[in-house]
């Protein structure tokens, strides 16, 4: 399996030899990074899909700090961020929100946002940061739950995954 995967992944020598990256040469070029294992790699998958639901660009760069700091295979935690796309950000949030609500025992259910209206723009604003105080706790946490049940899904099947692989490669050797 690492054959393949290395084959989509960058190596460290794209590090090495980046004038941007320079400053953290020393700390990104550590071999636990680059190495891909299946312990690396359900780690990062973890990583990568616990830092995919942080809002913007700032998901590799979440991605990032996790691998330095848990040891996992740097590109492949940043590659897994993007299976948040504009495409599947509103409906993951949806569910982040539901998953809020519930542990948060709100009972209040969606609440629409206020209307747009310009003749009205100051009532407008301050309408629309109380419905995002609102909306803000139980999304906030359902966020947070959302990632550990994601990462946590990510790492249990990276791992199986990487089991039935090397099963299945072993079952095929000629010399059995």
């Amino acid at each position: 399996m690492r054959k393949h995967l290395k084959r989509y992944l960058p190596d460290h020598t794209a590090v090495h030899e980046s004038r941007w990256l320079r400053p953290f040469r020393n700390s990104l070029l550590h071999p636990r990074l680059w190495h891909l294992n299946r312990h690396s790699a359900a780690g990062a998958v973890a990583a990568g899909m616990f830092c995919g639901l942080i809002p913007g660009p700032l998901q590799m760069i979440g991605a990032a700090i996790c691998a330095l700091v848990f040891r996992v295979n740097l590109p492949l935690a940043m590659f897994v961020t993007l299976y948040t796309n504009p495409f599947t950000i509103v409906p993951l949030y949806l569910v982040a929100y539901q998953i809020g609500r519930l542990a948060t025992d709100d009972s209040a259910g969606f609440v629409k946002p206020p209307d747009f209206e310009m003749t009205r723009f100051v009532e407008w604003t301050q309408a629309m940061q109380t419905w995002m105080i609102g909306v803000g706790k139980p999304l906030g946490i359902g966020l947070v739950l959302l990632a550990l049940i994601l990462a946590g899904i990510g790492y249990v099947l990276t791992k199986a995954a990487w089991r039935f692989w090397l099963i299945r490669a072993w079952r095929r050797r000629p010399w059995r």
